[in-house]
This record gives C-alpha cells, sequence and structure tokens, in this order.
C-alpha cells in the first residue's frame, strides 16, 4: 500500500510567509528617501553672504544697494533678513544674495520704506515642518528597524525571536538521492533499516501479525563507518518525509531553547507523520543526566528531558520513527536507550576485507582506473580502515596520478595513497648524513629480519628508510586477513619484532640511540597488557588486575583503580620486566644467527632506500635477490644480486655525535 501523498506545509521562510506588501512598502520608503534628498538638493548650492547688522547691513540700505529683500519670522522667535542685491556676482551672473540677523522686525521695516526698497514679511510654516523634521527621522529608524529585526522574525530558524524553532532540514526527493546501492561494507546494518523503510511502505504486512514498528534506531559505530551515509540512504529509499537535524543545534546560548526546539520538531512531524527524523551526533544533547556535572537546571538536561517526552510520553503518536547516529553509547542516558525510545541498537562496525573491497568499488567509478589496479589487494592492505578512509585513499591515490601526469589511476599510485594515508608522506627533504643512514638503515633491517623469522607474524609489505611523517624510516607488514583475536605466541613474536631495531643498533653499532623510542612504547604497553588484561602471564596466572575509571560526562579513562596489593605490583613489574627482556635476548640472538644477512639487508637498503617484502624475504633465504624467472613468472627479470663483502662496521658511536632527539619509528603497522 502507497503512503497518501500528503503535501506538506510550507517552510519556514519561504514566500508564502512573507510579509504582504513588504516589497512594495521598501519601495515606497525608497522613493521617498530619493525625493528627500532631490528637494534638498535641488536648487544647487548658493553663494549666501552673511552680513553684519551694523554698519553693513545699515550702509547697504543707506546707499541704496539692496534690490529685495524678506524678512523671515520663526517660531522659536528668531529673526532674519535675506535677500539679493542690485550688484552682480562675477561668477554666476545673478545678484548677490545676502542674509543677516535682526533683532527687532520695526526698525528695519521702517529704514527700508524710508528707502523704498520692496520687502515683505515671510512667516514660516512651523506645522508642516515640524512634521517634516520629525517624520523623516523616525521612518528611517523604522525602516532600519525592519530591515535589522522585523525581516529576522519572519526567517525560521535563523532570527532573533525565532531561536526556538527547529533547525531541522526536510530532505527533497530528487535531490542528491542517495540509494542502498551507494552503500557498502555494512550489510547486516543494511539489512535491518530495509526492513523499516518496508514498513513504511507497507504497514499491513507487520501489523497483521501484531507487531509493531520500532519507535527508535540508534546507529553505533566508530567514526567514518557509514552512519550518517546509511540514514541518507534512507531517505533515499524511504517515499515518506524525512527531516535532519543535529544534536549540538538543540542547544544555544539561550535557556529553554533546546527543549522548544525539540517540541517544535516533533510538532512538525506530527504535521508530517509518517516520517523520519535523523539526529545526528545525538550525544552532543543525550548524554547521561548522573554524570555529577551540572545541576538539574542544566540546560543539556532540559534538552533530555523534552526529548524523552516526546519519544514516548503521554502524547506520542505513531509513524514518527527516530533514527540517531552515534560513536559514544556509552556516554548516552540509560533512559534514552531503554526500549520505547530506542528499540534496536545498530551496530556499523569497520568493514571486513569483502566490505573494504565492495566500498573502494563504488569510489572508484568515479576515477579512471587502471585494469590492472588489484582492488582486492588493496583492500587487504588496509585493515582497520573505515569507509571514510577508504574514500580519502581513492582520492589520493587520484591526486598522486594527477601529479605525475598520469591518464589514470595505477595499483602503484592507490598503494602509495595507502602508505601516506597510514604513515604519512615521503619527506625526501629531510636530508641524513652517512651516519644517521647507515644507522636508520641497520635498525630498519633488524626490524625485518626479526619480523620475517617469527612463527605466525605477518608478511611484510615494506622496507624502507625515506623519511615518512615523523618516522625516519618504516618496516611495515600486511595483514593476510582480519583478524579480531590474538595468540599468546603471536603477541610473543611482536614484542621480538619490536625489539628488532634496538637489537641491530647494539649488535652492529656497539651503542644504542633515541631512534627505538616509539618501539619501546609499543613493545611496554603490550607487555602490560599481556599481564594486567589478557592474563597471558604464567607467573600470575588467568587474572585482570586493574579496573579502569571513566568519567561519564568526558567518557574516557582518567585512571586506573589498583584493587591489588604492593606485593602483586611488583609481581606485574617483574613480569612485564622479564618478558622485554627475553624479548630483547632473542631478537639479539636471531640477528647474531643471520648476521651476513643484516649487513647484506643493510647495504641495499643504502643504496635503494627501499625494499619490498618477498625481496627481504628472498635475501634471508639465498642471499640475493630472484629473478622473475625463478620465482615462477615471465623471465627477463633483473640479474639475481649476489652477497656482497664483508662490510665494515658503522664506526662507534663514541666516534660521532649521538643522534639525540631522533623521530620514532613506527616498526609495525
Amino acid at each position: 500500500m502507497e503512503t497518501p501523498n500528503k503535501t506538506p506545509p510550507p517552510a519556514p521562510g519561504s514566500e508564502n510567509n512573507r510579509m504582504p506588501f513588504r516589497g512594495m512598502a521598501v519601495w515606497f520608503l525608497l522613493l521617498a528617501l530619493l525625493l528627500f534628498v532631490f528637494q534638498m538638493f535641488s536648487q544647487g548650492p548658493e553663494r549666501i553672504t552673511k552680513v553684519a547688522y551694523n554698519p553693513d547691513f545699515l550702509g547697504l540700505i543707506e546707499q541704496d544697494k539692496i534690490q529685495k529683500a524678506e524678512i523671515v519670522m520663526e517660531m522659536s522667535g528668531f529673526r532674519f533678513v535675506r535677500g539679493e542685491l542690485k550688484d552682480l556676482d562675477e561668477k554666476t551672473g545673478r545678484p548677490k544674495k545676502f542674509k543677516v540677523n535682526i533683532a527687532s522686525t520695526d526698525e528695519v521695516q521702517k529704514k527700508l520704506t524710508e528707502k523704498g526698497i520692496a520687502f515683505e514679511v515671510v512667516p514660516q510654516n512651523p506645522y508642516l515642518w515640524q512634521v517634516l523634521s520629525g517624520a523623516i527621522p523616525f521612518l528611517l529608524v523604522m525602516a532600519l528597524l525592519y530591515f535589522l529585526f522585523m525581516r529576522q522574525m519572519r526567517i525560521a530558524g535563523k532570527g532573533a525571536m525565532s531561536f526556538g524553532k527547529s533547525r531541522a532540514k526536510l530532505l527533497h526527493k530528487g535531490k542528491n538521492r542517495i540509494t542502498f546501492s551507494d552503500v557498502a561494507g555494512v550489510e547486516e546494518a543494511e539489512e535491518e533499516v530495509t526492513e523499516i523503510v518496508e514498513f513504511l511502505k507497507d504497514p499491513k504486512r507487520y501489523q497483521k501479525l501484531g507487531g509493531r514498528i520500532p519507535k527508535g534506531v540508534l546507529l553505533v559505530g566508530p567514526p567514518g563507518t557509514g552512519k550518517t551515509l546509511l540514514a541518507k540512504a534512507i531517505a533515499g529509499e524511504a517515499n515518506v518525509p524525512f527531516f535532519s537535524i543535529s544534536g549540538s543545534d538543540f542547544v544555544e546560548m539561550f535557556v529553554g531553547v533546546g527543549a522548544s526546539r525539540v517540541r517544535d520538531r516533533f510538532e512538525q512531524a506530527r504535521k508530517n507523520a509518517p516520517c523520519i527524523i535523523f539526529i545526528d551526533e545525538i550525544d552532543a544533547v543525550g548524554r547521561s543526566r548522573f554524570s555529577g556535572i551540572g545541576g538539574g537546571h542544566d540546560e543539556r538536561e532540559q534538552t533530555l528531558n523534552a526529548l524523552l517526552v516526546e519519544m514516548d510520553g503521554f502524547d506520542t503518536l505513531e509513524g514518527i520513527i527516530i533514527i540517531a547516529a552515534t560513536n559514544r553509547p556509552d556516554v548516552l542516558d540509560n533512559a534514552l536507550l531503554r526500549p520505547g525510545r530506542f528499540d534496536r541498537q545498530i551496530v556499523v562496525d569497520l568493514p571486513s576485507l569483502e566490505g573494504r573491497e565492495a566500498i573502494l568499488k563504488i569510489h572508484t567509478k568515479k576515477i579512471k582506473l587502471a585494469k590492472d589496479a588489484d582492488l582486492r589487494r588493496i583492500a587487504r592492505g588496509t585493515p582497520g580502515f573505515s569507509g571514510a578512509d577508504l574514500s580519502n585513499l581513492v582520492n589520493e591515490a587520484a591526486l598522486i596520478a594527477a601529479r605525475r601526469g598520469a591518464e589514470s589511476v595505477e595499483l602503484k599510485d592507490m598503494e602509495e595513497a595507502r602508505d601516506k594515508v597510514r604513515w604519512g608522506r615521503e619527506r625526501r627533504s629531510r636530508l641524513l648524513d652517512e651516519q644517521e643512514k647507515t644507522l636508520t638503515a641497520y635498525h630498519e633491517a633488524g626490524h625485518a629480519i626479526v619480523l620475517a623469522l617469527q612463527e605466525e607474524g605477518e608478511p611484510l609489505h615494506k622496507v624502507t628508510i625515506i623519511p615518512r611523517g615523523q618516522s625516519l624510516g618504516s618496516t611495515m607488514q600486511l595483514p593476510e586477513k582480519d583478524r579480531y583475536t590474538q595468540g599468546r605466541r603471536k603477541l610473543l613474536g611482536m614484542l621480538v619484532g619490536l625489539m628488532g631495531g634496538r637489537a641491530a643498533e647494539e649488535l652492529a653499532c656497539s651503542d644504542i640511540t633515541t631512534g627505538a623510542q616509539n618501539d619501546l612504547k609499543q613493545a611496554t604497553r603490550l607487555a602490560r597488557l599481556m599481564v594486567c588484561e589478557w592474563g597471558m602471564s604464567a607467573e600470575l596466572g588467568p587474572q585482570s588486575f586493574g579496573d579502569r575509571e571513566e568519567l561519564l560526562f568526558l567518557g574516557r579513562e582518567v585512571s586506573r583503580n589498583q584493587d591489588y596489593s604492593e606485593a602483586t605490583a611488583q609481581k606485574i613489574d617483574q613480569e612485564v620486566n622479564r618478558m622485554l627482556r627475553e624479548a630483547y635476548a632473542k631478537a639479539i640472538e636471531i640477528l647474531q644467527t643471520h648476521r651476513d644477512k643484516l649487513d647484506l639487508i643493510t647495504r641495499l637498503l643504502i643504496e635503494r632506500e627501499t625494499l619490498d617484502g618477498q625481496e627481504v624475504v628472498e635475501l634471508i633465504k639465498h642471499g640475493r635477490i630472484l629473478s622473475e624467472a625463478e620465482r615462477g613468472g615471465p623471465s627477463g627479470g633483473p640479474p639475481p644480486i649476489p652477497a656482497p663483502a664483508a662490510t665494515p662496521a658503522p664506526a662507534p658511536a663514541s666516534e660521532a655525535p649521538p643522534v639525540i632527539g631522533a623521530n620514532p619509528r613506527p616498526s609495525l603497522a
């Protein structure tokens, strides 16, 4: 059954809601202002000479130089005489004009009469002048108030007197329409929201079994996973009005504005039911009221209370579905999450391998992609990427291809864009001297050898000594598949891999530097997690130590309760120290066994700056890089690289300035 086509009421601020004759009033005021200015300046600039009463004015009368005169009497008691002289102005050729202030008109009239000078007494019209002089400023002030105040009152959501109105946007059909075909990687979430769209289109299909449509749906997931995009797809699929608003739009500087806007939003929704209201970032207004920060009159609490009542109170109506999105469900109020308000919580998680490949296919439709571009390989190398990250990756790849003048985006552009998004852009402007370059090469070669020989380790992707981001070099790994759990053996192997850079420095240079700062930080954190949270310590057993304490209002960990004794704390420190020392000793042992391979990979890194993961594995196993024919591929590859002669070790650090303040090298993906 199709939904009845209801014509929505005109949006606030549309042409139908404007004040009648407003355009005519504006033109009338402009015409009046032009007439006033024309009247003031129509006579043009006149040259009027002010003269003194005695002796200038009396002398003019005695010499019979006045042609005519006017005696002007104002209501204020001010008197003056103005007139024309018989002498002509040299510039204009007109009679000269004069003006003189007088105290009494009787004496002036007597002298003018005696000399036979024509004059007249001009009483000024005070009433018309007072009306005009008082009305014109008033009209100007009223016009200014009209444009600054009255006009703003009639623009919904923007005026000073309409701050209590909702700022929700009504999405029109056919305008930038997004459907479920534009959404990928969230198949489970898409199925659940598709059920809501089908209910709106055919409610009898569900009502005949006694079911009811969910009143609210909460989309939960990390940033960039497509929650807002999924809501836009619902708007494109559903044949009902769709109102979109952000949680921050409810709260303003005025007290009570948020609650007023919530009531106004639902009032408009009732007039357009059945409809969908989408609230993006609802945690801005739906945070818990029991955080201990802010009193009962807090503006957010007032807004939340109004939202709770409108969603499931005494005066609720069917046909209004609330869809909200947030990446912080842990800070939301419990009353907001209960059934009856948000009946369903849909998790929009990071995409899987297949989801990432589907997302890449959608985003690459807008660019010219080369035929050899393997999106499956790019998807495999981007674990943990969200939909927004993949969109940025495709855009960066297009920019890189355009920068080098290519006609299409190739696989190498996609891989460079992935490395740039994940590890930062190459910084070839950061020049290293031979000492630092050699030290960096040994550091990364140590990581590469240890990681390649670890049990259950991820395949190597690339080893480079080109500065990228904040690092001087990088050893990158690409997981073969998405992993959601990690085994103890693999985690211990990661500890050994993190120690490979420091072990190579000590073994080859007889010194250690600050370059392993980030490696040690990651290793220490990983070892402490294994002991305190994952129960992977043989000494302490399967037990978790320490509870995280979070401020509900802030939504982040601020401290950790020590619910164990000081003796246990010492055992934890000893166990973490033991795991790190054993990992370091094992890294030293591996590199001593393959010392020739360490020197070989270091020399090639200095020469070529970057080695592929497959090349590193071949150097470790065969002592050289195999040709394409030896790999089983087409012939004609590069000739094998023989093992070098004894490579001299770099000078001890005591003979050269130490690498102080070197940027940390992120060694693991």
